[in-house]
């Protein structure tokens, strides 16, 4: 008789993990992490965030969708403006490319193809205030990390993962700090897009991070979304510590993921 291991509550893992996160009076964070390996996933908190620029990966994962339907590659200046959005976070860039989506309608149906359903478009020009969840963010990162189910072909989805894996230097924090070596070197263990915005009312910060980590050799999908912190130094903090703690669930405790050897990745 085939033995079958006990199950694993993942969720109730993580909230024992991340009740060890200090979370400012006032701040708020919500966490969803996903083994690419397994399929295994854990969230923490709830409630739906303003995305600042990690809604740079969705704009991109959209605009190649649509070049996808239309049989076309990106443009030159395309592929210019997405370098420059993703690679050093640039706003001129990521604004050319919302216009060239078709704003928030543009966002929203490519979004529903992609199974987000909390996730909606910033008004206007607003893509920064675009709203999502954790969950979501790590629905997205499996279209572009997962090849089993997703929407993106091969070719786009090495395209988005090139880019984030080429981060500008200063912009290496948050979900990397959980991979194997911390935020280390370029494209070491990680992948992502980090998003920060200081409110003008009340002048707090929403700092977001999204990506893959590597840890003893499997790969998982982080998003961690937060508003409230009175710094920008103080919101890294919390979205490190929070990514680590998404991380720890996999890591072998009581006979988790981990401690099964390696096994077969989806990339």
């Amino acid at each position: 008789m085939e033995t079958v291991g006990p199950v694993v509550d993942r969720d109730a893992l993580l909230a024992s993990a991340m009740a060890s996160v200090t979370v400012a009076d006032g701040a708020e964070v919500s966490v969803a992490v996903l083994d690419a390996d397994s399929g295994e996933s854990a969230s923490h908190g709830t409630g739906v965030f303003e995305t600042a620029s990690i809604v740079k990966v969705d704009i991109l994962a959209a605009l190649l969708l649509q070049a996808q339907d239309a049989g076309r590659a990106l443009t030159a200046a395309e592929q210019s403006y997405a370098v420059a959005m993703i690679e050093d976070s640039d706003n001129d860039s990521a604004s050319a490319l919302w216009r060239a989506i078709g704003t928030a309608g543009g966002l929203d149906a490519v979004n529903e193809r992609f199974g987000l359903t909390g996730t909606s478009g910033g008004d206007g020009p607003l893509w920064g205030l675009t709203r999502t969840t954790a969950a979501d963010q790590v629905a997205l990162l499996r279209q572009v990390f997962v090849a089993d189910g997703s929407e993106l072909s091969e070719a786009s989805r090495a395209y988005v993962r090139g880019l984030m894996g080429r981060i500008a230097d200063g912009q290496r924090w948050g979900v990397s700090a959980a991979a194997d070596g911390g935020s280390g070197v370029e494209g070491s263990g990680w992948a992502l897009k980090n998003g920060w915005l200081r409110r003008s009312t009340p002048g707090l910060w929403v700092v977001n991070s999204i990506g893959r980590v590597t840890s003893r050799g499997h790969d998982r999908l982080v998003a961690v979304v937060s508003r409230g912190s009175a710094t920008l130094a103080e919101g890294i903090s919390l979205t490190e510590a929070a990514a680590r703690a998404a991380v720890s669930v996999f890591r072998g405790e009581g006979g988790t993921a981990d401690d099964a050897g390696p096994s077969q990745k989806s990339s």
